[in-house]
């Protein structure tokens, strides 16, 4: 189910009702099965998949507990990582390696034939399975105690809210929570509420605005001069953004209505100024859960400068691999690490030149230039994040290069004329302006905001209930 449907502007409110109707022993139920509707309205066999790594991850929970012996409890630890990664492999990675075996075989004179699976990515799978993940990974390291109520670790599991993109959380955040008492807070209503409309907001309004221009040139980019293939490489930065962010805000102000917290996801990214600073605001769940059970486990820093530094890219090339399975995905993530890379072994240098040429007495003018400087290079990145193939990815940054800036920006023939155009540059402005506002967005007085938004949302919003661009991963 989506956000942005008819059918969940109907399935919220009665949840919600009937949650605070219910009394507290049965309401873990009602949410439980309001999950497994919400999961199943994209195809309803899928929930077996999450049922069969629910049951081995409770299993595997209280068997870590229970055991004494380190090496067996490690053994059972790593029986449960397999059968969650087993199960990635298979429904996200097993064509993408399939095709990769076989164009190396090729390469080496051998003609083999693996048949591809035909069968349809469950929607948030790498997210229900990280989290899941992190369960076991707590428990084995004692930080977190096993769940004994199946009901409860599977809610965990599958809280609607956050089930398909997001936040990742950790069980020390969550599985209390589901036991806590919540009474209707009118407070929680208007913050959820704020939420849930700001999120509406940066999907419906500019993300989904943004993508009839972008996916146009993504499309067809031989058909686009260096403008257009400019402004859509731009276009998408911020669509990325306000899909993902907006889905975050979305699933925090659902879950904050009923009274539960989920963790802050993005803290406006782009006002980064470097790219290390970039990670700590973008898909934080997703950063923090790399730097706990993949950064940390490598040896993180403890090991050396040089140990460090690799241990950061393999992060960051897993980190492209998770997002999805093709190799612009790592080359993607292989472009974040040699940015953090070189932004670390230089950033001595470039304090000594601002401070040799006094533009350390400009902090205003440096903040804005590191600010664009890190727009500017996580912008490139993306444009092998959005493309399809290495072909269209090459083509667009061929564009980019080519000097073609004078001309007409509707030179790609543009099916929705240039009012979408128009109307993109005007929502862009409306998001920068949205600025003003606090981004945890607590506000004194919510509703002339909340009226506003809703009215841009009506005025200004696409209807066509697109997909959340991270339900693919």
């Amino acid at each position: 189910m989506l956000f942005n449907s008819i059918s969940f502007l109907v399935f919220f409110p009665v949840v919600t009702i009937l949650y605070f109707l219910l009394p507290h022993k049965f309401r873990w139920f009602l949410l439980l099965v309001a999950s497994c509707f919400f999961y199943m309205f994209f195809k309803p066999v899928y929930i077996l998949i999450l049922a069969f790594t629910i049951v081995i991850d409770y299993v595997a929970g209280i068997m870590l507990e229970n055991e004494p012996d380190k090496k067996k409890k490690k053994k059972y630890l790593i029986l449960s990582i397999l059968a969650n990664v087993g199960v990635l492999a298979v429904f996200k990675y097993y064509n993408f390696l399939d095709s990769s075996f076989t164009h190396i075989a090729d390469f080496g004179g051998i003609k083999i034939h693996i048949p591809y699976l035909k069968i349809l990515l469950p929607i948030g799978l790498s997210f229900h399975t990280f989290q899941a993940m992190s369960y076991t990974i707590e428990v084995y390291r004692g930080h977190q105690k096993a769940e004994r109520h199946f009901g409860i670790y599977a809610l965990y599991v599958m809280f609607y809210p956050q089930l398909v993109a997001g936040p990742i959380e950790r069980p020390q955040n969550m599985i209390h929570q589901f036991y806590a008492r919540h009474q209707f807070s009118y407070n929680n209503a208007v913050h959820g509420l704020n939420l849930i409309v700001y999120g509406l907001f940066k999907k419906i309004v500019v993300a989904d605005r943004l993508s009839e221009y972008v996916n146009q040139v993504y499309l067809h980019p031989a058909n686009a001069n260096s403008i257009s293939v400019l402004l859509a490489v731009c276009f998408f930065s911020i669509q990325i953004y306000c899909d993902f962010s907006g889905y975050s805000d979305i699933a925090r102000g659902t879950a904050r209505f009923m009274g539960f917290d989920l963790m802050i996801n993005f803290r406006r990214p782009y006002l980064a100024t470097s790219v290390s600073e970039f990670w700590t605001r973008w898909h934080i769940s997703l950063s923090t859960w790399f730097r706990d059970y993949v950064y940390i486990p490598l040896g993180g820093n403890r090991a050396g400068k040089w140990r460090m530094y690799r241990n950061l890219f393999i992060v960051f090339l897993v980190s492209g691999l998770w997002h999805g399975a093709r190799w612009t995905f790592v080359v993607w993530g292989a472009l974040h690490g040699l940015y953090t890379l070189i932004g670390l072994l230089t950033k001595s240098t470039w304090a000594k030149m601002a401070a040799a040429t006094g533009f350390n007495r400009l902090p205003a003018l440096q903040t804005s230039l590191n600010r664009l400087v890190v727009f500017v290079l996580v912008t490139f990145a993306w444009i092998f994040f959005r493309a399809e193939n290495f072909h269209k990815a090459s083509l667009i940054i061929h564009k980019l290069f080519a000097g073609e800036y004078s001309g007409n920006l509707m030179q790609l023939s543009a099916e929705k004329g240039p009012l979408n155009l128009i109307l993109s540059f005007l929502v862009v402005g409306l998001l920068l302006l949205s600025y003003k506002l606090p981004y945890d967005l607590k506000l004194k007085n919510s509703l002339p905001f909340l009226v506003i938004t809703t009215f841009i949302i009506i005025i200004l919003g696409k209807n066509a209930g697109a997909e959340f661009i991270y339900f693919q991963f």
